[in-house]
Parts: structure tokens; sequence; C-alpha cells
């Protein structure tokens, strides 16, 4: 937690170095956050995380609580709005925007989708890090915000690893599939399953089973049910090496074992026997 209550804001000088993979805009610290309603959005990356308080921040038609140690990151361009909620003391917050070409390719090398929800734990590296960059900014000179552009791809790295995205809009999806996903865990060894059979199971078009689940895990329903069954499969190569190819192959879903090894090992660079041998 930051000890100095006074608002700080660093803006960055656009005479800086501009080709820095990540060129931050500003960093600050608000210990008592304004409403603010963007109806064209920002015109950078905008990450704003909580550092006391309660807040509530709408984009598209969503809306998420921003507590203690949860943040939120929004691409540039997206409308969005924010304030204080009722709970609590007021709302103290943290927040950095920033861009540049490397920006995009950054973010999809550190598996973060924009705009991405996250939280962490309390005595993660990631917790203090933008008020450490703000402590260093008062005692240092990076008129160009080289230090600090360093830095903030330290926090995105860092956001990756600690933080524990949940994108809203996935999360929604994910609770209208649960009931197909665990319908699917018991009957995944049914060679007859298809499309057709997995959306009456939702009561669903297959059309929009398939747009579902190419939203939430980016893969059709029925390759989503091969790699399961590519895992089951796996399991009981490690760990029952008395079980044939050929029954392991039957009780995973497949209707013959040359189906099964051709599919294995387009999946793992495999054949099942060197899985086995090698696990």
């Amino acid at each position: 937690m930051l000890t100095s209550p006074a608002y700080r804001r660093y803006v960055f000088t656009p005479s800086g170095n501009q080709h820095l993979p990540l060129l931050v805009e500003s960093i600050g610290y608000n210990p008592s956050q304004e409403k603010v309603t963007r109806p064209e959005g920002y015109p950078f990356y905008h990450w704003i995380q909580t550092e006391a308080g309660e807040g509530r921040l709408s984009y598209g038609n969503e809306i998420v609580v921003l507590e203690p140690f949860t943040g939120l990151l929004l691409p540039p361009g997206m409308p969005h709005a924010y304030e204080a909620t009722s709970q609590g003391n007021g709302w103290s917050t943290l927040y950095l925007t920033f861009g540049g070409e490397a920006t995009g390719p950054i973010l999809a090398a550190f598996a973060i989708r924009e705009p991405a929800f996250f939280r962490w734990e309390p005595d993660s590296p990631l917790a203090p890090l933008l008020g450490l960059m703000l402590e260093q900014l008062d005692t240092g000179n990076d008129l160009f915000g080289l230090e600090t552009s360093t830095e903030t791809y330290r926090f995105l790295g860092l956001l990756s690893k600690f933080g524990q995205a949940s994108s809203i809009s996935v999360t929604r999806n994910m609770e209208k599939l649960e009931p197909l996903l665990r319908w699917m865990e018991i009957h995944y060894g049914n060679p007859d399953i298809g499309l057709d059979s997995l959306a009456e199971v939702l009561g669903i078009s297959s059309r929009h089973l398939s747009k579902l689940f190419q939203l939430t895990f980016g893969l059709s329903p029925y390759a989503y049910l091969v790699q399961m069954r590519i895992h089951k499969a796996k399991e009981r190569l490690a760990g029952n090496p008395d079980l044939t190819v050929s029954s392991i192959a039957g009780e995973t879903g497949f209707r013959d074992t040359s189906h099964f090894v051709a599919t294995f090992r387009k999946h793992t660079n495999l054949t099942p026997q060197q899985f086995r041998r090698l696990h």
C-alpha cells in the first residue's frame, strides 16, 4: 500500500524515444478517485487497479467491481465509465496508460487479451509494483520514460504470471457450457457423439454451440471433444500399462485402432506406444 495520501501523476513527454517497444503515456495514483465517463474511450491502453476501497467500472455491456488486488486492462478507444461504489470510504486507484508499436505483440506473447479483468494474491510481487514505480519516479529522473517503459514490460509479465485472468464474457460462456462439459466427461467414450447430439444437451442450435466454443476455447465443439479423448487416452497409457492400445482406443471413443493412432500422433507427434515408453 502507498503511504503518501497525495495525488500523484506522471505524464511523459511526447518528444521521448518513439521507438520504444512500450511507450508509457502516464502513470499515477489517485487517493480519491472521482467519477470518470469516456464515451469515446481512451487513446491508449488503460490499466486501472484498486489500491483501497471499491469501484465499479462499466464497458460495453459489462460491469465489473474493482476491489483491492484486482484490476482491468482496457484497449484504446473502448467506451467506459467508472466511479466509487457506495461501499466503504471512497476509492483509491493506481493507473497506467501506454501504447507503442510492439504493445499488441507483447500482450499476445503474455497471453493477455483485452479487455481483461485480473485478480492476484496480496503477497504476489505484482501487488506493490505500480506503487514502487511511482516511488522510483519520485526520487529519480526518467524524463523520457525509458526506465518506466522497462518496468511496464515487467509489470505485464508479472500480470501474466501471477494475475488470475477472468474475461467476463468468457466466464459467462463457461457457465452456459458447464452442463455440457460435465456431460462430455461422462460420455466421451461414445463414438457416436456428433455436433447435433452435443447441441441437444444444452437445447441450442449447433451453430450457436459452435460460436460459444469458438469464443470460449478457440475450438470447435468436436475438436474440444477430441482433445478430451486424447487427454483421457494419455492418462490410460501412462497409468495402466496392462491396457492394450486397442482397448484404450475403444474406451476413449475411437471407432478403430488405426484412427486412434493417427489422431494421437497428430496431436502429440508421438504414437501411443512411444508416449507410453516416455511416461
